[in-house]
């Protein structure tokens, strides 16, 4: 199943948690000190809030996927039609361990395609090395 993924940066986590508990009829599905995740089946969708580096807003879009096949199918279909892609291979984030492509569209949109397939007790390193377009939509942003 493919859910879309919205992570929107928060001044405030409590008032933002509190907001869209109150808008989802439910609770996180993780609470962290730093970050919210939503998994919802209906609308089907995976959102996410974190206080981590970056402008309050939505900071990128995404679409999560349950395999590496399905992931890899997204991947190929952008990269045919001459999308840029940046891979990150087994990596910690947003207390998760996943496979995935950043891809910005025409608009320069940041857009996040993932395959989750742990979770993690850490929230994620920040990236070793300067990215270039099509890259985390900040520093420290992950999901």
């Amino acid at each position: 199943m493919k859910k879309l993924h919205i992570h929107i940066k928060t001044k405030d986590l409590d008032q933002s948690v509190a907001f869209y508990t109150t808008m989802f009829g439910t609770a996180p599905t993780r609470l962290e000190a730093d970050y919210a995740k939503w998994l919802l089946d209906d609308p089907a969708a995976n959102v996410s809030l974190s206080t981590h580096a970056g402008a309050a807003g939505v900071d990128h879009l995404g679409i999560s996927v349950d395999s590496r096949e399905a992931l890899d199918e997204i991947a190929e279909r952008l990269s045919q039609a001459g999308s840029s892609l940046f891979e990150e291979e087994a990596t910690t984030c947003c207390y998760a361990q996943s496979n995935k492509y950043w891809a910005r569209d025409p608009q320069e949109a940041v857009w996040e395609l993932f395959q989750t397939f742990g979770d993690s007790d850490t929230y994620g390193a920040e990236p070793e090395r300067e990215l270039t377009p099509p890259h985390r939509p900040s520093a420290a942003a992950c999901c």
